[in-house]
Order: structure tokens, then sequence, then C-alpha cells
């Protein structure tokens, strides 16, 4: 019995070969230069001992695009909203041709397939793309005759559990990303057109430039204008707060006013004048301790991976994706794409936390959790039911790692550590002050047990000055009192983090590709990054700007483009549809007549677009 298996990148079958063939591998050349064959003799229940070749690819295998008929020129934008479109490999001009081929070859001597491509929508497409190659080649693949390997990270015997236990494809994973597919072709590809050929029609951009749309691309882009604009469109407003101070046992102690701040200089005045001229005396009317605690964070996602690199570190989410997948292929995390927020309950964690014990800077405090400082994780509310959340599986000397892998994976390690130790613990006292009809406050923190922070520097918590003995009923003397004028601030320009949170929260893309989406609208010029200050933020440019304003002054009695409404409720199908509970031609079909739609008015008032970038352009210039 000769099995083929199929790994998605090469690093992963040369570890899942070595792993299953306890070492005793044999790698020959494939038909693309950087994808080894890896020959070994595996047993696998029910089959016994089996010839095996582990192989890879390089993502997908097919291509999906429009004939030859409907390429640019040949045909209206429009008329790509019904053409019909092809699946196909790669022309062998490009030199992934080579694992098509290879696919082929090694296809047509396997009585089976197994698929190790990675555990999500993406990868169970992909996995489908290499059995209707290897179906192509030899007829005793089918969908019967392939499994589907279920793993999320390369620990040997989670390996050999996954090779033990195979399951199928999940066909409603492949449809919902066939969806998906599709639908961005058509919209993408036709609006695509449309806008670049408006746009060098008047000269506006340069002859080999894309002004490319994307039903991700323009919602992200939306975000970053609108923010930028009410920063533009700000003005300060001038407001006063009235400012307490009573020193008690030699200590000053502030107290902030309940009202904060107003607006109407006048009557702030006329209270701080009672205050002043009033018989009565401030006196204490509530002095409350009570334990307070500061939570350990939640286990590990991809977006939280991505916006807290990008906060702690100044890395874009695209590195922080691109060093953590780097992580897991050399077997150091677990999958790094997960919208997982809760660890399953069989999974041991001490078994993980016992291999960091050996890090000079984390290890002591790893060592304390496993005697007797362990405190089971929080568990959140998301679980993708495909992966875990990311956590250290190896351990490794950051000395061995590049830069950004270093910042990563000593990121993962302390949030790991941190999610299985307990809370940070402390005390919060409030004084309440009455003077007149005012109330004002004041508030300490004392730390008592710091618990999680210990092995997590990236959260601040920390006891402010200890408050003297105050007593309720008492009265105090008021050391300083006094207006305080002060103006409004303006918002700040968009930072990573923040779009990264706006775009998780509104369902702009997934955990795996909203790095992408940030990235392709910087690569279009249509935002660019600018550091203010410390802080690294996000600029619209006058294309980007003018390419939301048009489309909005266009579409305003219709569904928004730039908003994510669309693209949200896309994702809801896409879920829906790897659930089994609508199909792919029903979602197409509700949904793609919109965007139809909204093409068609656009095409009809395209001087609106290229005006608006005209006008922009002189307004920033």
């Amino acid at each position: 019995m000769r099995v083929l298996c199929v790994a998605e990148k090469n690093s992963i079958a040369k570890e899942v070969a070595h792993v299953l063939s306890g070492g005793r591998v044999r790698p020959r050349n494939s038909l693309y230069k950087y994808v080894k064959n890896y020959d070994f003799t595996y047993t696998f229940p029910g089959l016994g001992s089996c010839e095996v070749t582990m192989t890879a690819v390089a993502g997908h295998v097919l291509t999906t695009d429009f004939g030859p008929e409907f390429s640019w020129g040949k045909c209206p934008p429009g008329r790509l909203f019904d053409a019909p479109f092809l699946t196909k490999p790669p022309p062998d001009s490009d030199q992934r041709s080579g694992i098509h081929k290879n696919i082929v070859k090694e296809a047509r001597g396997a009585d089976r397939l197994m698929i190790w491509t990675d555990c999500d929508r993406e990868g169970e497409y992909i996995g489908w793309e290499i059995l209707s190659v290897a179906q192509g080649a030899n007829r005793r693949i089918s969908l019967e005759t392939t499994w589907r390997a279920q793993f999320s990270h390369l620990e040997p015997s989670h390996v050999v559990e996954a090779a033990r236990n195979p399951k199928s494809l999940d066909m409603r994973l492949v449809e919902a990303v066939e969806c998906r597919t599709e639908f961005d072709l058509r919209v993408g590809t036709s609006f695509t057109r449309f806008l670049t050929n408006i746009y060098k029609s008047k000269r506006l951009v340069g002859e080999k430039e894309v002004v490319s749309y994307g039903t991700c691309q323009f919602p992200t882009l939306s975000f970053v204008v609108d923010r930028y604009i009410r920063v533009r469109k700000f003005r300060p407003e001038p407001f006063w707060s009235i400012e307490l101070v009573v020193t008690k046992d030699g200590q000053k102690v502030n107290f902030a006013w309940s009202r904060n701040h107003l607006f109407d200089k006048m009557f702030v005045y006329v209270i701080y004048a009672q205050l002043l001229n009033g018989p009565e005396k401030p006196r204490i009317v509530g002095v409350n301790t009570k334990p307070t605690s500061h939570f350990k964070p939640l286990p590990l996602t991809t977006v939280d991976l991505q916006k807290c690199c990008s906060r702690y570190f100044r890395m874009s989410a695209k590195a922080a994706l691109d060093a953590a997948e780097s992580l897991y292929t050399a077997g150091f995390i677990s999958y790094p794409r997960t919208e997982t927020d809760r660890f399953p309950a069989e999974l041991d964690l001490q078994n993980y936390i016992s291999k960091q014990t050996q890090n000079p800077e984390w290890g002591p405090h790893a060592s304390s959790l496993l005697q007797g400082g362990f405190k089971a994780p929080r568990g959140g509310k998301h679980d993708d039911k495909a992966h875990p959340p990311i956590y250290p599986v190896k351990f490794t000397s950051l000395d061995a790692l590049r830069p950004d892998q270093k910042k990563v994976y000593e990121f993962v390690v302390r949030r790991f550590l941190a999610c299985c130790s307990d809370d940070a613990r402390g005390f919060q006292t409030k004084v309440d002050l009455q003077w007149r009809l005012e109330r004002f406050t004041a508030s300490g923190l004392q730390v008592t047990e710091r618990n999680f922070l210990d092995v997590y520097p990236y959260t601040d918590w920390k006891s402010s000055v200890q408050l003297p003995q105050f007593t309720e009923g008492q009265e105090v003397e008021p050391s300083s009192c006094k207006v305080k004028e002060g103006k409004t601030s303006p918002p700040n320009y968009m930072t990573e983090a923040e779009l990264i949170a706006l775009m998780d929260a509104n369902g702009i893309g997934t955990d795996a590709t909203i790095a992408d989406h940030v990235e392709k609208i910087i690569q279009r010029n249509y935002i660019t990054r600018r550091k203010i200050g410390k802080t690294e933020t996000f600029i619209p440019t006058s294309l980007g700007i003018s390419l939301i304003e048009a489309f909005d002054a266009i579409l305003i009695d219709r569904i928004s483009l730039s908003k994510p409404f669309l693209r949200r409720a896309m994702e809801g199908f896409l879920q829906k549809i790897s659930r089994g509970e609508v199909s792919k031609q029903g979602v197409i079909s509700q949904l793609l007549p919109l965007y139809k739609e909204a093409f068609m008015e656009s095409n009809q008032k395209g001087n609106v677009i290229t005006d608006t970038f005209i006008r922009t352009n002189r307004g920033l210039s």
C-alpha cells in the first residue's frame, strides 16, 4: 500500500516525515526546487505497513480566473459579474507549475492520499485542490480514499496522534472558500478594472499603476479615512474644572471633581465662589476600602497577537504573523492562526509549562506554577473548533532566533505563563468629600499580590501613593482650591493596533487575512505610515481619501461599498456555509446583485470619482 502525504509547506513536510519515520527518511528532489519528496515506511491503523511519500505544496495549487476572452480590454468590466471562470493549474512559465507536476507524478502510484495542510478554511480548500490534481492523475484517489490530518503543532506525539486518527476533508469548508473566491474575483476584478481605466483615462495615475477595489480593502481604508477627517475637522473647545487639594498628616491629597469639567466658564466660577465664600467646610462623607483584582489575560488569539506586537514592539501585523508562522514551522509554538481564546480541557498545560523552566528570565515563574501556583486559565467566548489558542510547544533559547522571532516567542511564552498564573490582587480605597452641593473623590490603590504581573511586563498595574487615614464625618481644611482651564484634545490618527481591533470587531477579514488587507492598501498607496512622536500611525493619501469620499457620494442612498456592513454579512454567510446551514449558490445569488447594482451606478457617475480625486489632491497640496 502506497500513501501520498501532502503538506502546505516543505518545512512541515520535512518535520512530519522525520517524526513518522523515526528519523529514517529518504529525501529526494521534486520538480520544484523548494520542495522535497520524503520517502519512508509507516504503519497506519487498518492498513498495516505502508510505503509513504511526504511532499508539499507552497500555498494554492490551482488558480481561479476568467478565460482569455474576458481578459483586460477584451470586455466591459461589468460583464465579469456573470462571466464564466476557470480553475486551472499555473502555466508552464510559472516555476510553481513544478508543484502541480510533482503532485501528478507522485499520485500516479498512490493508493491513498493524506492531506497535511493547515487546519483552517483555506487549508481545507488547498487540500481539496491537491485531491483534484491527484484524482486527475489516478482514479484510485477519491474523496473516500483521502484522509485529512488534524493537527495544531508539530510536537512528535501530536503528529503521531494526527496520523493515527485521520478525518475526512470537510467539503462545507471547501464550499465556503469557493464562495468567497468567486465573490472576490467577480466584484474585485470588475471594480478594479473600472477604477483603473477611469483614473488612467484622465492621467491621474501612472500607466503601470492599478487602482484596486477589494471587499475588505475599502472598509479597512474607510476606517483610516474617517479617523483622519475627524482629526482634521476637530476644533478644540475650552472647558473649566475645579481642583481641590486637602493636606492630611502632612500629605497633599488631590480630590477630583465629580462633574469632571464643564464648558460654561461663568457657571464654574459661580460654583467656585459659592464654595470659597460659604460657611460650610468640606466634609468626608465616605471612606471605602475593598479588595480589587486585575484579571490575567485571556489565552492568545491571532488578532490579539497582532495588536499586542504592534502596540508593544511597533511591529507591523504582517511582520508579527510572519514571525509566528516561522516559529510554528520550526515547532516552537502552536498554529498561529486561530480565533480560539479558551484552552481545551484535555490539553496538558503543565507539560508545556515545564518546558519553560530552563529559561533564566521566566523559568523561576514557570517553576513556581508547577509547585502549586498554577491556576486554570480564563476561558473566553470564542472557539473556532479548529485550533487551540497560541501557546509555546517547545523551548528554545532566544539567542537561536532572529530579532522579530525573539519578540514574538518571548511574548507567546510570557502570555501563556500569565494565563496559567493567578490574577493580581490589591485594595482600592475611595474617599468621598462633600463641599456644599459639590462632590469630590480621591482614590488610591495598593497592590498586595502581583502574581501574573511578575511574568507579564506588558500590563502596568502599580500601587499609587497611599492615602492618609480619613474618617467619615470628618471636616477638612482645603489647602488649595482653584479653577483650571483646559481644552478638548483631538482624536489621534489611526494606529495599526486600533485598525486591527476595528477590523476584527466589524468582521473585516479573518484572523489569517487582516494583516494582508492592511498591507494591500499600503502597497496601493491608499495609506502611508507616519511616525508622530513615538507612535506610528496611518495617514490616508489623496487617492485613498478620494476613493472613499467618491463612493460615499455616488451611493449616498444605497448600500455603502466603503462601510463594513456588506463584508460583515458576507463573513457571516461564510460561517453558515461552513456549518452547512446555507448553500454557496444561495449566498452568491443574495449578495452579488447588491454589488452589481452599485457597480452600474458607479459606472454611470465615473466623473464623480475623478473630480473628487482632483479636488482632494488640490486640498492636500
